[in-house]
């Protein structure tokens, strides 16, 4: 009787309200999914959480009017405060049915069917597993059958493609109908290489403790803030050796431009090595600056690119130096980026955040000249 009392409270917590469930109630049989998920900026996306996100809505205008757009992908299932902290939750993603295209910025559809969440796995692409519950002893015992506490729909083919990435992913236009940010939803397409595949990659250990599986889907998500080691493997680094002159080959065979969002600045550090001796070449940094009239601006502002001068998708970019290299020289070169460009930091109060300052490594190569 006690188990199923744990049972009957589990269930309630998980479907008491059709529009939210927290993580926690997730973690009992997702226990390795959810720890990867709370290290992650889905689940760190609200202004309660992300301190770049809050120190731009500090700013916003909207600000002032209480009108919070940014809710339907930062806090979508939140109707109060405290489960906006929430952030994005294991439901804002396993609910979406569909993803409705639009000019502006693309909206999730969720599910309106209660107790279901959309998942995928190779081989169970046809499958629709039910929750329900099986009473023997004339109702004193009740056991669950299928899927512990909820429906699992294996058939919505956009989550094995990174077409359910695209409702907060694709590209987000301002009230000048200017792209702020955007991500060719081609890739996301890509039934070899998409979102998924890049971003939560299969990595050892069972999905859920109902059901044991050799691996699971990794859902840290991969990207700029964490497990950035998972990005580098889409990177190459190279030289070219000419006559008087050198060059360095960054090979980006991610299907998406380097760095997608605005804030990000990527640099080429180069350190030559001769006799002993160290010299620091010249600093190469890539960057996409959007503006108005010329001039760097607020993104709810900003009408143009500015400059773009970052890696682009599946781009070979060479980089030239005018240094004559001899045999036995060295060289050491550095791929790395800032989550926040800082000429930026000051301006949006965070110029006290260490780890806002730091240079993340992507790759980092050494070459000796032959």
């Amino acid at each position: 009787m006690k188990s199923l009392f744990s049972l009957l409270v589990l269930v309630f917590t998980l479907f008491a309200s059709s529009e939210f469930a927290d993580t926690a109630s997730c973690k009992k049989c997702h226990p390795t999914i959810t720890t990867e998920f709370e290290s992650s900026m889905h689940k760190h996306a609200s202004i309660y959480e992300d301190k770049i996100h809050k120190a731009i809505w500090d700013k916003h205008p909207a600000k002032a009017k209480g009108n919070y757009k940014c809710a339907k992908c930062h806090t979508p299932n939140a109707t109060t405060q405290e489960q906006a902290r929430e952030g994005i939750t294991c439901l804002s993603c396993h609910t979406i049915s569909n993803v409705e295209k639009h000019a502006q910025s693309n909206k999730n559809v969720y599910t309106t069917k209660p107790k279901t969440f959309f998942s995928a796995e190779q081989g169970r692409e046809t499958e629709v597993v039910k929750y329900k519950t099986v009473s023997s002893w004339f109702g004193m015992n009740k056991t669950t059958v299928g899927s512990a506490y909820h429906d699992i729909d294996y058939t919505n083919e956009q989550f094995y493609t990174g077409e359910m990435c695209m409702g907060c992913h694709s590209h987000k236009q301002n009230s000048h109908k200017f792209a702020v940010c955007e991500t060719a939803d081609a890739g996301a397409k890509n039934t070899k290489q998409n979102c998924i595949t890049c971003h939560m990659p299969k990595i050892d250990g069972t999905a859920t403790t109902v059901r044991q599986s050799a691996q699971h889907a990794y859902h840290g998500f991969a990207g700029a803030h964490v497990s950035t080691k998972m990005l580098s493997k889409y990177l190459t680094l190279s030289y070219i050796k000419e006559a008087d002159k050198f060059n360095i080959i960054i090979d980006n065979q991610a299907p998406h431009d380097l760095m997608s969002h605005p804030l990000r600045v990527v640099q080429l550090c180069v350190i030559h090595t001769r006799n002993g001796i160290h010299t620091n070449l010249k600093t190469h940094t890539f960057v996409r600056v959007i503006g108005h009239e010329g001039k760097p601006d607020m993104p709810w502002l900003a009408t143009e690119v500015i400059k773009n001068t970052m890696i682009k998708a599946k781009e070979k970019r060479l980089i030239s130096f005018d240094k004559e290299l001899k045999s036995g020289d060295q060289l050491e070169v550095v791929l790395g980026f800032y989550v926040v460009n800082p000429k930026v930091l000051k301006k949006l109060g965070l110029e006290n955040e260490k780890s806002l300052k730091e240079f993340t490594v992507l790759q980092n190569k050494n070459f000796t000249i032959k």
